[in-house]
């Protein structure tokens, strides 16, 4: 009996489905450009306080990631596993996103309280949304190659959100604020937050789950194991992970490297945009371009061979953006753009790697488990970006970094580590990770057509 064809995903539903990381992108990068600098430069907590912070909330992270996956593939509604999610969670994702920065007049202790409860809750409701957001891509479809299409437009709008926010980011908080730079960022953070809520809203309105759950899934303790002895999961989650702390600690340093190191005064350079919107904004534009070229490359090339190549074209133009000049801003500029062009390659290349292993976990041991390989997936992300945020805290912290005074030579070091040297080496045991994946594309083949087959057996 011939075999029916995946139902092939329009146009329509990729943009609906796309525009759900917005949501996410414009959140953490938001997050991660200005959490630190509103805690720390703004309201005098402690660096290595913040940095902490960023760490700990991973630890609730490890725990609520792979439950939220686990529920979702265990939920049965008239919605589907993971589409319920986006529905009851648009909400509270916006509410409390916007409570991490809407800080009441409290002493130190009781703000550093107040960052920790609320920075927690915001990502506890961005897992409840987020996790379930990207399972449902591994079911979106049976076919490798339309979960690759779906991935792209996931990762345009991904960074779209980086460039929004590079764009729009300093000058709303410098328009909205009008002069008190606190209060431009939380009520930047607000208008994030109504946005979010409506693309979420957009992608449950506008998708479908089109592979069935299960009869039954296995014990919690039996996919959690089957999990941690997949080899390419293991490999991929490392790279994203390096290469994400690369990524985060830039970023995150980047507000005090243009202030302290620099010395640039925020001045426009480019229409209204400042040095450190031209970087953020070079960053977003690179990174189109690579999810662009990633999703065109793959369909030529092993992913993991464009992951390991995406890994040295970021860590090469990082170490040549800290050679250059200070004063060179577009030189610097286009460096920063072929940075954003690897890490656009490899998040692209990623998120359809995780949905591959999902079906070949399927595929060898009969198990749905579709949203905790993507949760723990999510995790490894995330956990990425705590970490990369949290370096620039501990590193400053170290080397004597203190808030609104002209720094000594060693704490311009630690801004400088934070924000070149340490992303760049830690690329490196992310491209040796990937020597170890072994998915190459005639498996993937093989497991997409054998799982259709069994798919479609009567029982």
């Amino acid at each position: 009996m011939a075999r029916t064809p995946p139902e092939r995903i329009g146009l329509k539903e990729k943009l609906g489905y796309g525009v759900g990381d917005l949501a996410s992108g414009l959140y953490l990068n938001f997050f991660g450009f200005f959490l630190l600098y509103f805690y720390v430069d703004l309201h005098g907590l402690a660096p290595a306080a913040i940095g902490l912070m960023l760490l700990l909330t991973k630890l609730v992270d490890a725990v609520t990631d792979p439950m939220m996956g686990m529920i979702a593939d265990r939920t049965r509604s008239r919605w589907g596993r993971y589409r319920p999610y986006l529905l009851f969670g648009a909400v509270p994702f916006g509410l409390f996103g916007v409570l991490v920065f809407a800080v009441p007049d409290l002493s130190q202790g009781g703000m550093l309280v107040w960052a920790y409860v609320t920075y927690t809750m915001a990502m506890v409701v961005y897992t409840v949304a987020n996790v379930p957001y990207g399972g449902l891509l591994g079911v979106i479809s049976p076919s490798a190659t339309q979960r690759a299409s779906v991935t792209a437009w996931r990762m345009f709008f991904s960074a779209t959100a980086g460039i929004m926010i590079g764009v729009l980011a300093t000058t709303l908080v410098r328009e909205l604020g009008g002069g008190d730079e606190a209060r431009g960022i939380m009520l930047t953070m607000g208008c994030i937050a109504v946005v979010s809520v409506f693309c979420l809203l957009t992608t449950f309105a506008t998708t479908k789950e089109r592979i069935p759950p299960a009869a039954q899934n296995g014990s919690i303790g039996g996919d959690l194991r089957e999990l941690l002895r997949t080899g390419p999961w293991i490999a991929v989650a490392v790279a994203a992970i390096m290469g994400v702390i690369a990524i985060a600690s830039r970023a995150g340093s980047a507000l005090f490297y243009f202030k302290y190191v620099v010395g640039d005064d925020g001045t426009p350079v480019f229409f209204f945009l400042d040095r450190v919107a031209l970087f953020y904004t070079a960053l977003a534009l690179g990174q189109v371009s690579g999810v662009i070229l990633g999703n065109f490359l793959q369909r030529r090339f092993e992913k993991a061979h464009l992951i390991i190549a995406a890994g040295a074209l970021k860590a090469s133009a990082i170490v040549l953006f800290y050679m250059l000049p200070l004063d060179a801003v577009w030189p610097q500029t286009l460096v920063q753009y072929f940075v954003g062009v690897g890490f656009g390659i490899l998040m692209v290349l990623a998120f359809a790697m995780f949905t591959d292993i999902a079906e070949y976990v399927d595929w060898r041991s009969g198990k749905q488990m579709t949203g905790l390989v993507v949760s723990a997936s999510i995790f490894a992300v995330k956990a990425g970006v705590a970490l990369g945020a949290a370096v620039p805290g501990f590193v400053m912290g170290l080397t004597g970094f203190v808030a609104g005074e002209s720094q000594s030579e060693q704490a311009m070091m630690g801004i400088n580590l934070a924000f070149a040297l340490i992303p760049a080496a830690a690329l490196i045991p992310g491209g040796i990770a990937m020597m170890f994946y072994r998915l190459d594309r005639r498996l993937i083949a093989t497991v997409e057509s054998e799982l259709a087959t069994r798919r479609e057996l009567p029982g």
